[in-house]
């Protein structure tokens, strides 16, 4: 994607699934990691493997499928885990081995069937119920520096909250589980010595989902930051109750996180409640943001189009509430009914869910909740939702409406002035890194070849907050290097909004027949909220090739790298 050009990367997140079940399998065993976002798996690939593993969300599963016929047309055996799988093991029929659930529950059965010369099988992980203190550092060994923009580690799995249409719960329960400060400490240690440095997420569905686990971490990580100059800034994703806890939001500044994804769906305290989102209510979004603003990280937030409450337009509300929270990366989607979740059950027994082939239906992307959601009948007329949707992308995907964003979110940002050590070595010119005014000059050159129109913006952003907040001059930069994505995937986006309402105007498009009630496991496979990026269960053999291809994240998903060895999707 544009915003990897800028650093020089072909992808941004580093596949932490992979990585992590690698480290679960026997010492003997040699693993190759092929990641099919930054590069092709070759026959050379599939000669030297014994057995292909691969998988990953929804996203993911034609490229899965596809690696499972061209791994057993080179006569090896795959295996296939992850989120998707788990949640619709019958999409992947043609696998010879499924591992469904948290690797860790199950992958020493499957290590001694695969020993005992078994060929085909599945293999089910107890539910909720994996001890991942027991999980090992991930293989950060197998990943290649130069192809990410950022890595991710994780500390817990599971969120406390209900929401409808998340499957997390369903996934990974409702008790948060930890590990422990010495496993974090031990990954952090790692990457260190390989000479990672820089931007690191933790990959949590809900980093505050256990308070007290995280409020115990957050002094060893500061004190290990400290002892080591700061070579990282975290990011991380939470739910808005963040705001709340001044203590907490004062740790993760002097362990100096700079970003928060936050869920925020709606403005609309009718559809939170409706869609059990109540975390979410008695309060005012936009003083929620600015207060994380203050404590020095800036927020990305999700916002869903569909839900059965809205009772008429939601797109100037919506709108009025990402300006006033003055959040520039929102994240906007369509509803969107996973595998196993309330939502799912509660549209099957009032029999208004769409079967799978919908999703994959004329120009619609599987999984993808800009240009596929809505996989149901939905309460108000369709066309409605879908004007409402185009609408908000519009406005807020202008160029000066986004850029205003930046400058108002830049003037609340208060970034920690950190002691880290001596200053790295390097020319400098100006008392500027070469390699910052690198960087600078890469975001500069794109812009104006690529968004002419939005250079002026751009320039303007960056005046104001070297001259106004100089501490906070990095974060113009990245946002302005993922508006060369959003931008253009929104034109995308709404092209493809334009042919579906004037499919519905002319009468060419046709809901399907619905699955009987009770057919719940015949909706749309998991993708989490929406998110386009996927842990996958990697190689395990002798020699395992692991093969996956994650799609770039867009308007509607976070783009964030999910959680560990689990199939992880929020």
């Amino acid at each position: 994607m544009a915003a990897c050009e800028v650093y020089g990367a072909r992808f941004p997140a580093a596949p932490l699934g992979l990585i992590t079940v690698a480290a679960l399998l026997p010492a003997s065993w040699e693993c190759r990691l092929v990641n099919r976002n930054t590069e092709e798996v070759t026959d050379a690939d599939f000669d030297w493997a014994d057995l292909v593993m691969t998988g990953g969300m929804l996203p993911q599963r034609p490229d899965t499928q596809a690696v499972i016929a061209l791994a057993q047309a080179h006569g090896k055996p795959v295996v296939v885990g992850g989120p998707d799988v788990t949640s619709s093991p019958e999409a992947y029929a043609t696998a010879d081995f499924r591992v469904l659930g948290e690797a860790e529950g199950i992958i020493e059965a499957f290590i001694d069937a695969w020993n005992a010369d078994a060929r085909q099988g599945t293999f089910t992980a107890e539910k909720f119920s994996i001890d991942i203190t027991k999980t090992p550092a991930p293989r950060f060994d197998l990943l290649r520096r130069e192809q990410y923009t950022y890595y991710g580690i994780q500390f817990a799995r599971g969120c406390p909250f209900t929401c409808e249409f998340c499957d997390i719960i369903e996934l990974y329960g409702r008790v948060p589980r930890v590990k422990t400060v010495e496993q974090i400490l031990a990954e952090l240690e790692a990457l260190h010595r390989l000479g990672y440095r820089g931007h690191l997420d933790f990959v949590d569905d809900n980093f505050i989902g256990n308070k007290k686990a995280v409020k115990n971490l957050l002094p060893h990580l500061i004190e290990w930051q400290k002892e080591h100059g700061y070579p990282f800034e975290f990011s991380t994703e939470a739910s808005i109750n963040l705001a709340d806890d001044d203590a907490l939001l004062a740790l993760m500044r002097e362990a100096n996180f700079f970003a928060v994804f936050v869920g925020i769906e709606s403005p609309d305290t009718d559809t939170l409640i409706a869609t059990q989102k109540k975390q979410n209510t008695r309060r005012v979004l936009a003083d929620s943001v600015h207060k994380i603003y203050r404590a020095g990280m800036f927020v990305m937030a999700g916002f869903i189009v569909g839900f059965d409450s809205e009772a008429d337009s939601v797109a100037d509300s919506m709108v009025s509430c990402i300006e006033a929270t003055a959040i520039p990366a929102c994240m906007v989607g369509l509803l969107y009914a996973l595998a196993n979740t309330q939502l799912t059950r509660r549209l099957a027994d009032e029999g208004r869910l769409f079967p799978p082939s919908y999703t994959t239906a004329d120009d619609r992307e599987l999984g993808d909740q800009c240009t596929s959601g809505l996989n149901f009948h939905t309460a108000r007329p369709r066309r409605e939702i879908l004007a409402d949707y185009r609408q908000i992308l519009d406005r807020i995907y202008a160029p000066a409406a986004y850029y205003a964003r930046v400058e108002a979110m830049v003037g609340m940002l208060d970034r920690p002035a950190l002691d880290n050590g001596p200053a790295p070595a390097g020319v400098r010119i100006g008392g500027i890194r070469f390699h910052d005014l690198v960087l600078l000059w890469r975001l500069a050159w794109r812009i104006a070849v690529r968004q002419p129109r939005t250079f002026r913006h751009f320039c303007r952003a960056l005046y104001q907050c070297a001259t106004r907040n100089p501490r906070a001059l990095d974060y113009v930069g990245m946002l302005a290097a993922l508006f060369l994505h959003f931008g253009p995937f929104s034109r995308f986006v709404i092209a493809a909004l334009d042919r579906q309402i004037a499919a519905i105007d002319t009468g060419e498009w046709r809901a399907p027949d619905v699955a009987p009630a009770r057919a719940a496991n015949a909706a749309s496979p998991s993708t989490g909220r929406r998110y386009l990026t996927a842990a996958a269960i990697p190689g395990l053999g002798k020699r395992a090739a692991a093969a996956m291809r994650l799609d770039p994240p867009g308007i509607g998903n976070s783009g964030r790298e999910e959680s560990g060895a689990g199939p992880g999707n929020r």
